[in-house]
């Protein structure tokens, strides 16, 4: 069983956050500044959800020309003064990518493999490269066995019966999301097929900042600055793994404009970042009063409080998996300070709430979560 922390060990953790925190940046301050890059005539497929609108920022603050190529549903008012074309990957509405010409395409809505295959076949004689934003649940152990991924690993795999069903990204999700992963790969695949050695395929963890509608990492900073006592799972010093959503558009961009081609994960950090780090750094962007209790594994299996979904960014130690970003972080792949992704993320959510109800499918309910606290204090 966990104690509350005292006055000294909360201090040392809080100094021991922003100590840690600070080495997981220290590259991106202290790398050299990146020579200016030359202008690309960029496509984006997608470009209007949560990545997208941070790829375009950054892209147009380098200099590139961007077009974007959508069905205009989501976000629709965003980005006025880019071209934009219209069409529908579900059905296969293609035409207004016909004779265009690009130096690079980042498709940052590969769900179905068809679709994939579909808009590379069009473009490749129209590009020079093709970046695929993917994931790293290709591993088909991501979560659920331990240990370290590296990009060298097996994947998912599909049935084949089942590929050929699927042929919307809604259809992609059936099951629960059973075969996300294996979709995953067989976009990577199809987009390798069509463009040969021109295929960057990126596999993000899970990416957090403002415009994070999943609510998961969000609810840490958001619970956490409501004050009181919060429950907090599994061992402090257990590894987490989260990418900004900024800092991985910057590296996307980046690697369009050097050309980088292969198989790379990524998401954080140049060094170990705890969730104790993550939960503490939280506590000092509050001024109320907060006591953080550490639950155990065993504990809140019992209370069916489970991990990910109900306690995000945690999976139990025995499950823990670690990608390798060895490969992206040689490339250039930098990340900002985990303080202002919590800072930024706070404040972004308190203009969001205005908007929308969150956090109806993370984190634990006032109540639930008052009664599981009871229930550890009363063992």
């Amino acid at each position: 069983m966990t104690n509350h922390p005292t006055r000294r060990s909360f201090l040392g953790a809080s100094l021991g956050a922003a100590a840690s925190i600070r080495p997981a940046i220290a590259a991106s301050h202290a790398a050299p500044r990146r020579a200016a890059p030359a202008k690309k005539r960029i496509l984006i497929l997608g470009g209007t959800g949560f990545l997208g609108p941070a790829i375009v920022e950054h892209a147009l603050a380098q200099g590139h020309t961007v077009t974007l190529f959508n069905r205009g549903r989501t976000n629709a008012d965003l980005f006025p003064e880019l071209e934009q074309l219209r069409g529908d990957r579900n059905t296969g509405e293609l035409d207004a990518l016909r004779g265009r010409e690009f130096d690079a395409v980042i498709d940052t809505s590969a769900y179905v493999p068809g679709h994939v295959t579909a808009a590379a076949e069009i473009l490749r004689d129209q590009v020079g490269q093709y970046l695929l934003i993917s994931s790293i649940s290709v591993y088909p152990g991501f979560g659920e066995e331990g240990g370290v991924m590296a990009e060298d690993g097996a994947v998912a795999t599909v049935p084949d019966e089942v590929v050929a069903e699927v042929k919307t990204i809604q259809d992609s999700f059936r099951d629960g999301g059973r075969y996300y992963g294996g979709f995953k790969a067989l976009c990577e695949a199809a987009a390798e097929a069509a463009m040969p050695g021109r295929v960057a395929n990126i596999r993000p963890g899970l990416i957090v900042g403002p415009r994070d509608n999943s609510d998961r990492f969000t609810w840490w900073p958001v619970r956490i600055a409501k004050g009181g006592e919060v429950l907090a799972p599994g061992e402090p010093d257990q590894p987490v793994q989260f990418i900004d959503a900024r800092d991985l558009a910057e590296w996307v961009v980046h690697c369009a404009e050097e050309g980088h081609v292969g198989v790379y994960n990524a998401t954080g950090f140049d060094g170990v970042v705890t969730m104790a780090q993550v939960l503490y750094g939280c506590r000092c962007a509050t001024s109320l009063p907060v006591t953080i209790t550490w639950a155990d594994e065993d504990f809140l299996r019992e209370q069916d409080v489970g991990p990910w979904m109900q306690m995000p960014l945690w999976i139990p130690a025995r499950k823990n998996t670690i990608a390798s970003i060895e490969r992206a972080r040689e490339k250039g792949l930098r990340f900002r300070p985990v303080a202002d992704t919590i800072r930024d993320t706070l404040a972004w959510a308190e203009e969001e709430s205005a908007r929308r109800p969150m956090f109806r499918r993370t984190g634990l309910p006032p109540e639930r979560e008052a009664e599981v606290l009871a229930a550890w204090h009363a063992r």
